[in-house]
């Protein structure tokens, strides 16, 4: 199992962490939402859950539910600012499809 970090997302990531002594890391995870199906959710994580695959890197700790791992094994998380707008932003090979505004993605026809 492997997620990637980029230098710009473990700098954001590092930021959040700071704020917020109290998170024990950032869980990475998907839910079911938007038109393809799954949407990508980067939160502040309060504690290590039974079934959480833990990745540390850099001093980031990241969490993700064994039932996210299928569908994000191998993406690359990075953080990007384009004029006003800043946003992570997911590289994942599990993909096979995303919708036109890119809030969400498809994994299969067994979705």
């Amino acid at each position: 199992m492997s997620i990637q970090l980029t230098d710009a997302a473990l700098q954001r990531m590092h930021d959040f962490l700071a704020r917020d002594p109290s998170a024990v890391g950032v869980r990475f995870g998907i839910k079911r939402t938007g038109c393809s199906g799954y949407a990508y959710t980067v939160d502040l994580a309060r504690d290590v859950a039974d079934g959480d695959s833990v990745i540390d890197k850099d001093g980031v700790r990241v969490l993700i539910d064994r039932k996210a791992l299928p569908f994000v094994d191998g993406t690359e998380i990075d953080f990007q600012r384009q004029g006003l707008n800043a946003a992570f932003v997911f590289r994942n090979p599990n993909a096979t499809g995303e919708c036109g505004c890119g809030e969400s993605f498809t994994v299969g026809p067994a979705d």
